[in-house]
């Protein structure tokens, strides 16, 4: 009796220790919301970025993702010049496709999507709870949302940035992120001012409207001010209809290219 007391208060301890605190479940909710599991995902993105003194660029594209299979693609609409161009993820692989030379040649989930200041990650789900841990939280007012700002240092050496700072509401919804050095320095800042709700079989789901995406260390002086670049993205036509097998291949981005 005594030996089997032992070891159902040991099987307690071990569950006690792998039970999430309620900061962990906001942080692992912030995660869950970032991502698709159970549907496809298709959007069009307007990318528009702005180089101090250089003026403005857009790119327009149409996002897929089956998060349940870790694939995604990126077929780039416009402007004339980059029309055809794509991009096929699949697992830790991205592909980029290029008509010009027909051919595909391999990109990182660290490199700039179309020499924006998104990096290709910023279109994939995000690992805020899985590759990062918790160094410290506290609550905070980010405007009118009343939030959790986390300080997240990486767990590995895969992820883009080697500590975030990440305001989240109690819905699990992410409204600002800070990326940082592994020395603490400032690289980059993304708002995320709006949302929107997009009807699913399972549930509304909550999409973001905009990101601001700010680089902190590409800037110039003008006047007594440094300005630094900055990417809006803007996601639009929302729809988790399903979608062929054959968008989520390099074949696909081939076929479309052609058109």
């Amino acid at each position: 009796m005594k030996k089997l007391l032992t070891i159902t208060l040991a099987f307690i301890s071990s569950a006690l220790s792998f039970a999430l605190t309620d900061q962990e479940k906001l942080l692992k909710l912030a995660q869950d919301k970032t991502a698709f599991y159970g549907k496809d995902f298709k959007a069009s993105y307007s990318i528009v970025q702005e180089k101090p003194g250089q003026g403005k660029s857009v790119t327009e594209a149409i996002m897929y993702r089956r998060d349940d299979a870790g694939k995604w693609t990126i077929l780039v609409t416009g402007p004339a010049k980059e029309k055809g161009k794509g991009y096929f993820q699949q697992d830790d692989t991205i592909w980029f496709y290029d008509p010009t030379d027909r051919k595909f040649t391999f990109t990182s989930a660290k490199d700039k999507f179309q020499k924006s200041n998104a990096n290709n990650s910023d279109f994939a789900p995000q690992k805020y709870y899985t590759d990062y841990s918790i160094e410290s939280f506290e609550k905070v007012k980010l405007g009118k949302f009343n939030c959790t700002l986390f300080t997240l240092k990486a767990k590995n050496d895969k992820v883009d940035y080697s500590r975030l700072k990440i305001w989240v509401t109690d819905d699990g919804l992410v409204r600002k992120k800070e990326d940082y050095s592994l020395s603490g320095q400032l690289l980059r800042t993304t708002a995320v001012p709006s949302y929107q709700r997009v009807a699913d079989k399972s549930g509304d789901i909550s999409i973001p409207s905009k990101m601001l995406i700010t680089d902190n260390l590409r800037g110039v002086k003008i006047g007594d001010k440094i300005q630094y670049e900055k990417t809006q993205i803007t996601i639009t036509n929302v729809s988790f209809a399903d979608q062929p097998a054959s968008v989520y291949t390099k074949q696909y981005l081939e076929l479309m290219s052609a058109k």
